[in-house]
């Protein structure tokens, strides 16, 4: 926002709609427009110029007219009372009684079109060849001209003068206050089901729309009941009495997530280790499955689609200590794998079973395993050896690692749930965690970071609680905590607005909450005060682990000196040091009596001192 108005916006008046500051052409207009002016737009298209921008006003009292007891006695009440009826609606003066409008929710399935048959219009380079094609199209110029010109006067029109400018409404600044947090249930949607599951997985609909897809399965051991349903489903908040579909899989699903790149598709990891994905439009079956020879072992905890070209790419993680990459078009084998075995040998006896998988679009050749020993592994997954694959380790905590995200501002840093305690850490500092919050009485059980604000990140626990983190207003406690339900929370998900949090619990139920403002609105300087913070505890975590390895190079150079010394003194025989120590306590002993003797003889001749 610009600097020289944010004041103005503090006040008690409605905000004003500056007009926005002019600046350098960002692009050249096709020859023979007429476009002379051109401005860069830093704010949203409702917040300046046209129409007005109004504000509601408190409520106030403008008269009082306090009761006269002295009129209760002209009041006579009606005995019968008489009173009409009619059929028509009765209609009151006031704001409340209003016409209940009925609502109905129809979905319109809105196709991108107008591309040659030739031309894919989900590949960025063919689109960009046909652009430039009609670009050189004399027609097009002669189009772009006439409407250029028509555009030009409204732009002028717009930025002439700002009919909402305030010159002197400096003495009346007022500082307001900041809101207090909260936050408030919107939705609770549960297991349509008899034999209640856990929601064990959420993702939301990546086209901004309210759809939540739920993957639903109980991980206790020996616990799947015969009557238990296999069926998850996508559900419409809008409309959340009922499933907007369901999804029918081979197996229980453990974890689904929808496409980035297409919100019809959806892919999903089963309780038996098979992969499936769905396509919305064609139904509640499964477009493809893998196969469970080529698949996981154990259930798949961790799936996350890749940045790829086609779109189709994806890699999964499971407790039998595989990472498996896949194109969904071909699930029929897996087009790479990765054994978790950090000493890098490859057997798969020693893997490290994976719990979460992380993986950031911003750092394409990177992504990270959180296992069920509680070690994090980073990998590279663009080297050419399994061993070159498994880049460093992180250990830290005392359980497996449920939650691995890293931050949306600052992918170096990352945060990781698991046991009692959330910790952050740097990729810069490998042997300890930057940052980290208290231990809690209750297992934690899941964790995200806010995706507009890089102080804020959300952590479960199994006592039903949601706790909202801002390290910028407090590091000891949490800056919210909700009592979401009596149940242990088992997932969470935030929308990409920051402002909707999904969150699972272990009998299937999904609290969707709207959170406050202030928890999802970027702060003044935020960026500047949480990567000076950042780069101030990762510069102290390599100076003590600096000083750890000088410590342990010093034990170890002593210990290593005792072992010198040690094995340069001649050994003695067992059967000739026992009969040594055996002599000297013998030895020993005699002198104790003679002692005694001696002691005995001098009080008998009345040597010793106080007897006669």
């Amino acid at each position: 926002p610009d600097p020289t108005r944010s004041k103005a916006l503090r006040g008690t008046r409605p905000p004003r709609c500056p007009r926005p500051p002019a600046a350098a052409p960002r692009a050249r207009a096709p020859p023979g427009a007429a476009m002379e002016i051109s401005y860069l737009y830093t704010r949203k298209r409702s917040e300046f110029g046209r129409p007005c921008c109004f504000s509601d006003q408190a409520a106030a009292v403008t008269v009082d007219i306090p009761p006269d007891p002295s009129l209760a006695g002209n009041f006579v009440p009606r005995d019968p009372v008489h009173s009409a009826v009619q059929h028509s609606s009765e209609m009151s003066e006031h704001e409340v009684n209003t016409d209940r409008v009925k609502v109905q929710s129809r979905g319109v399935n809105h196709v991108e079109g107008g591309w040659p048959k030739d031309v894919n219009p989900r590949e960025a380079d063919q689109t960009a060849r046909f652009r430039k094609k009609l670009e050189k199209d004399e027609h097009y110029i002669s189009v772009v001209t006439q409407l250029g010109t028509l555009m030009e006067h409204c732009v002028k029109q717009n930025n002439a003068i700002d009919i909402y400018e305030e010159y002197f409404d400096e003495e009346d600044m007022i500082e307001v206050e900041i809101e207090p947090p909260s936050a408030k249930t919107i939705n609770a949607i549960r297991d349509p089901n008899i034999a209640k599951r856990t929601a064990t997985h959420l993702s939301w609909c990546p086209d901004a729309s309210k759809k939540l897809a739920v993957a639903y399965s109980i991980l206790e051991f020996q616990q799947n009941k015969k009557d238990m349903s296999l069926d998850s489903y996508i559900w419409d908040l809008e409309n959340s009495n009922k499933p907007e579909l369901v999804l029918k899989p081979p197996s229980p699903l453990v974890t689904l997530e929808y496409n980035p790149k297409d919100s019809y598709v959806l892919v999903g990891g089963c309780y038996n280790g098979q992969m499936a994905y769905w396509d919305t439009r064609k139904g509640q079956l499964p477009v493809e499955v893998s196969t469970v020879e080529v698949s996981h072992r154990d259930p798949v905890y961790g799936t996350i689609w890749l940045q790829s070209k086609t779109g189709t790419d994806c890699f999964s993680a499971s407790t039998d200590g595989q990472v498996l990459w896949w194109d969904i078009r071909k699930l029929s084998v897996p087009t790479e794998k990765l054994v978790l075995d950090i000493s890098r040998k490859g057997i798969l006896q020693n893997a490290l079973g994976a719990v979460t998988l992380e993986f950031e679009s911003t750092l394409p050749t990177k992504f990270m395993v959180g296992t069920e020993q509680g070690i994090i592994i980073l990998c590279n997954r663009k080297a050419k050896t399994p061993a070159e694959k498994i880049t460093c380790t992180y250990s830290g905590h005392h359980g497996p690692v449920y939650a691995l995200t890293r931050n949306p501002l600052y992918p170096k840093i990352f945060l990781s749930v698991g046991d009692w305690t959330a910790r952050i850490w740097s990729e810069d500092a490998k042997e300890s965690s930057i940052m980290w919050t208290k231990y809690h009485f209750a297992y934690l059980t899941d964790g995200c970071w806010s995706p507009v604000r890089p102080a804020v990140f959300f952590t479960t626990r199994s006592d039903g609680t949601l706790d909202i983190w801002d390290f910028l207003f407090k590091q000891n406690d949490p800056f919210l905590s909700l009592k979401v339900c009596d149940e242990p929370l088992s997932s969470l998900r935030v929308q990409d607005n920051g402002c909707i949090v999904g969150c699972g619990s272990k009998v299937g139920t999904v609290s969707v909450m709207e959170i406050s403002s202030v928890l999802c609105t970027l702060q003044r300087n935020e960026k500047n005060l949480v990567n000076a913070m950042f780069e101030r505890e990762t510069r102290r975590e390599k100076i003590l682990e600096a000083r750890h390895r000088e410590m342990r190079l010093k034990e170890r150079t002593r210990s290593e000196s005792q072992v010198i010394a040690t094995e340069e003194v001649p050994t003695e025989n067992p059967q000739e040091v026992f009969d040594r120590t055996q002599k000297e306590f013998l030895e020993v002993i005699q002198a104790e009596l003679q002692r005694k003797v001696r002691a005995e003889v001098q009080r008998l001749h009345g040597k010793v001192p106080g007897m006669g």
